[in-house]
Formats: C-alpha cells, sequence, structure tokens
C-alpha cells in the first residue's frame, strides 16, 4: 500500500509539473483575451476557492472581476456570467454558440449520456427531442390534463395537515411537501404510485444526491481511474437499478394493451412514438429508442422533484420570516375565493399578489443558483473577450437576483412588492429574473412548474394559519442553505398548522 501511494504521489507530482508548463505557454498566448479571473493553480485551476456555497463564493469574486469572469476548475476552462447584460450576450445575442451541453460521470450513468433531451449535445436529435417534450408532455393541453390528479393528491396532504391541526401537532412542512412533489410527479409520469410496488423513491433520493455532490473527476479526468470519491461505482449500481426498475415499469405499460384512455402518463405517451423515425434527416439516430424514453423519464422527474419541491419550501420559509406577506396573500385568496370553500386551479389566473411572492422567492433563490451549465461550440469574442471552444459556461442566476444595481440597495431583503407594475416575467426574456433560463436551453416545463408551486402555496396558505414551533420569533426563522442539484434549505421547515375554513369548505 505505501508503495502504490508513492507511485500516485510521484505521477501526481509529474502531471503538476507537465500541466504547469503547458498552462504557462498557453497563457502566454491568451493572457490579453480572456475573461479576468482570480490566479489557477497548477492541476486544480481554481477549484480549492468553490467552497460549500460554490454561488455565494462566484458572487464574491465577480464584485472583484466582474460580470463576465474566467475561471479555471481542474483542467475545464469556465466562464461564470453574473449580470443581467452578459447574460443577455451568452443567453440570447449568441445564443447558438452556447447551445450545448457539457458532459459528467452523473449525466452519462444517470441520464443515459445524451439520450434525453436536458443533457444532450445540441443538434437534429436535441430539436426533435426538446419538440417532442413540449408538444407531447409539456403542452398547456397536457397539463390542464392533470389537474384532477394535482387536486386529488393535494386533498390529500389538506386532510393530514388537518389532522395535525386538531392534535397541535408540529408539522415538518418540508417532508409533507416533498411527497406530495414525488406523488404528483410518480402519477403523471409513471402513471402508478412507488409507494408499494416499487422502490423508486429510494433510487430518487440517491440520484439526488449523486447529482449534488461535487464530482472532481469531471474536472481532473485522469482522477476518473481511481475514483477516489467513490462516486463511479455509486453510479453505475444506481444507473443499474434505475435502468432494470424503468424496463419494468415500460414492460408493464407495454402489455397494458387497454391503457389508451384520455389522460395517458407520459410513458404512454412515449411509448407511442417508440420506433418512430426523427424528422430530422442530418441526425444520426434515425428513430426514438427505449433508452431515449428512460433517458427523458428520468430527466422529466429529477427536475420535478427538484425545482417546485424546493420553490415551496422557500415561499413558506419567506412567508413564516414575514407574517405580513403572508397576511396579505390570505387577505388576496380569501378575498377572491371566500371562506367556504378551497382553491381551484382555475383561481390561480386571479392572484396577483401571489404572483409577486413567486417571482420574488424565485429572484432570490433559484432552483439551480447556476443554472445548468452550457458549453461554447466555438472560439467566439465577447465583450471583447476571447472565450475558447469547449469553455463552461455558469449563469450565476442567484447572483443576478441579488444584484444591487439591478435591484437597488434592498437587494437581499424579501420584499413582493417590488415587481408591482414592473413587467419583469418568469419567462426568460427579462434577464435579471432568469430561474428558469433561457433561449434554446430554456427550462421547457416552466408552465407546469409554476402551475404546481402556486397551487400548492395558494391552497395551504388558505386552509392553514402557521404558528411557528416553540414560541418562536418569525425573525429566528432559520434560512441556512444547502447547494446540491438545486439550493435547498439545510433544514427542515417546522411548523404548527391551525385550520381557517369552516369544516364544510374541507369536506367538499
Amino acid at each position: 500500500m505505501p508503495t502504490m501511494l508513492l507511485l500516485i504521489l510521484s505521477f501526481i507530482s509529474f502531471m503538476f509539473l507537465l500541466h504547469k508548463v503547458f498552462s504557462d505557454l498557453k497563457q502566454k498566448k491568451n493572457d490579453q483575451k480572456r475573461p479576468p479571473g482570480p490566479l489557477a493553480l497548477p492541476v486544480i485551476g481554481n477549484l480549492h476557492m468553490l467552497g460549500s456555497l460554490p454561488h455565494r463564493t462566484l458572487q464574491s469574486l465577480a464584485k472583484r472581476y466582474g460580470p463576465i469572469m474566467s475561471l479555471r476548475l481542474g483542467q475545464v476552462p469556465v466562464v461564470v456570467v453574473s449580470s443581467p447584460e452578459a447574460a443577455e450576450l451568452f443567453l440570447k445575442t449568441h445564443d447558438l454558440t452556447f447551445a450545448s451541453r457539457p458532459k459528467s460521470q452523473f449525466s452519462e450513468f444517470i441520464f443515459y449520456g445524451t439520450a434525453g433531451m436536458v443533457t444532450s449535445e445540441y443538434g437534429p436529435y436535441w430539436r426533435h427531442m426538446r419538440k417532442l417534450c413540449i408538444l407531447q408532455l409539456l403542452s398547456s393541453s397536457k397539463v390542464q390534463s392533470f389537474s384532477p390528479l394535482r387536486r386529488k393528491e393535494l386533498g390529500l396532504v389538506v386532510t393530514s395537515l388537518r389532522k395535525a391541526a386538531a392534535a397541535r401537532e408540529v408539522v415538518n412542512l418540508s417532508e409533507a411537501v416533498k411527497k406530495l412533489i414525488e406523488d404528483v410527479t410518480y402519477m403523471m409520469v409513471l402513471g402508478r404510485n412507488t409507494d408499494d410496488q416499487y422502490d423508486l423513491k429510494a433510487l430518487a433520493q440517491e440520484i439526488m444526491c449523486l447529482g449534488g455532490t461535487f464530482n472532481l473527476a469531471d474536472f481532473v479526468p485522469w482522477l476518473g481511474a481511481f475514483d477516489i470519491q467513490g462516486l463511479k461505482r455509486r453510479s453505475k449500481k444506481t444507473s443499474k437499478a434505475l435502468d432494470d426498475l424503468l424496463e419494468k415499469i415500460i414492460k408493464e405499460h407495454e402489455e397494458e394493451t387497454a391503457n389508451v384512455h384520455e389522460n395517458q402518463d407520459f410513458i404512454d405517451i412515449l411509448l407511442s412514438q417508440l420506433n418512430q423515425p426523427i424528422s430530422d434527416s442530418q441526425s444520426d439516430q434515425k428513430i426514438i429508442n427505449r433508452t431515449n424514453i428512460k433517458a427523458v423519464v428520468v430527466e422529466m422527474i429529477v427536475a420535478a422533484l427538484e425545482t417546485s419541491a424546493t420553490a415551496i419550501e422557500w415561499v413558506f420559509s419567506e412567508l413564516f420570516k414575514h407574517p405580513r406577506v403572508m397576511k396579505n396573500l390570505q387577505d388576496e385568496i380569501k378575498s377572491i375565493v371566500g371562506m367556504s370553500r378551497k382553491v381551484e386551479e382555475i383561481d390561480l389566473l386571479k392572484f396577483n399578489y401571489l404572483d409577486l411572492v413567486v417571482k420574488e422567492t424565485f429572484r432570490l433563490y433559484p432552483a439551480g443558483p447556476l443554472l445548468l451549465p452550457r458549453e461554447s461550440r466555438d472560439d467566439i469574442i465577447i465583450g471583447g473577450y476571447h472565450i475558447e471552444k469547449k469553455s463552461r459556461v455558469l449563469i450565476n442566476a442567484w447572483a443576478i437576483g441579488r444584484d444591487s444595481n439591478v435591484w437597488s440597495n434592498n437587494a437581499e431583503t424579501f420584499y413582493p412588492e417590488r415587481f408591482m407594475n414592473s413587467g419583469i416575467e418568469l419567462q426568460g426574456q427579462d434577464y435579471e429574473l432568469i430561474p428558469f433560463g433561457s433561449g434554446r436551453r430554456g427550462c421547457p416545463g416552466i408552465q407546469l412548474g409554476l402551475r404546481t408551486v402556486k397551487l400548492v402555496i395558494a391552497q395551504l396558505a388558505h386552509c392553514f394559519n402557521w404558528e411557528l414551533p416553540s414560541g418562536m420569533s418569525p425573525t429566528n426563522v432559520d434560512m441556512s442553505e444547502e447547494f446540491g442539484l438545486s439550493i435547498t434549505r439545510a433544514n427542515h421547515l417546522l411548523a404548527i398548522p391551525s385550520c381557517r375554513l369552516s369544516s364544510e369548505a374541507f369536506e367538499e
């Protein structure tokens, strides 16, 4: 063992020296062209600077080096974008150049490489899959068709919370919301609940953990052979279990020959496309196969679980911390819905203050603080800076949402009224607020996500008043965060519900 360790250390030292020589040569060539940034160390580059909350670290660095900043993470050149103006250059003006995705060990194993839509490289296949997802899975009519499902599952949560209210129990709101989003997502995507027959929830939890873990092998590729963090082994194991489970569910769908009904789940729809030709003849892949179906299914599940549950958690965190905002929201819902019934989806169009609350939450807590990374397809000059091909681009949506140059001196304050008469929307056209991304790679599920988030918030705020446990003051609500696939709360959100509506309203 000592001999092997000595060999590894010797090899690392050699690579250290070799990399420094080539890095120095390259730096002399490009120093005047690259965006400014901190000095990179040999081999590891700027990896040591990221810390446990990279979005905050990168915000601090951008204040020193500017809104277009250059880093080197291991052997990967990275450009960090931290202002609305710069974001527009990358996501709109030069969107096509940055329309591809970098490869990672996680996406290779869990998302079937480039077989899906989210992580695939830009090209004819990606265009076809995105079109398929938008028109068949995420269209307005499809989102609306799942309204009864959302109503039913949310009703079960309300019933559970009502029992807790009667007993004056402390509720783990984080867990309640997470389970709700899981149940809705699995029924929508798979057409079945996973509690009994399947162990998908445990697999999903491992997937979230793997996706939120920083993988050194993605940035220093030669370390991949050593699997120092054990992530490759875990990813392989999870990928095999996930594939077996999805194959079982897909076969069950195929055997259900009478499963041609009005509200088809995502697998039903994707199976109808199986072996169908891809319209663009330039694509190397000619048909949709089972691997493509599995990849899209996993992407849909992960996207829904991460974004919706996280957003709802942060909304209620801020509502508990700011009783004034909670009261304003409850008053609006009461004035429109009354106190004799629960909120219905059709009511959502009438809630103006709810829209302000949701926008303000996404401003401060975008589900993906650095969005999903993009990769440059060619060398390009932007803002006078040379950005080389295969550079990874990170859009720090978290930093943009807290930029005092954009949001004034109270940029860190939760204040929904800032959006009154502002005209700023969440669809990706206003670069001050881009939690769902923008351009070709913008999130296609924004309509579904917003519908779900708004309905859950409105229902839980309307049905219940909420009291913090142990006499806690609103100013003491823990807002600690944890970085992963999204920014989640570091600790669960706990509160005691009490019923606001009459018994008849709950029993409708």
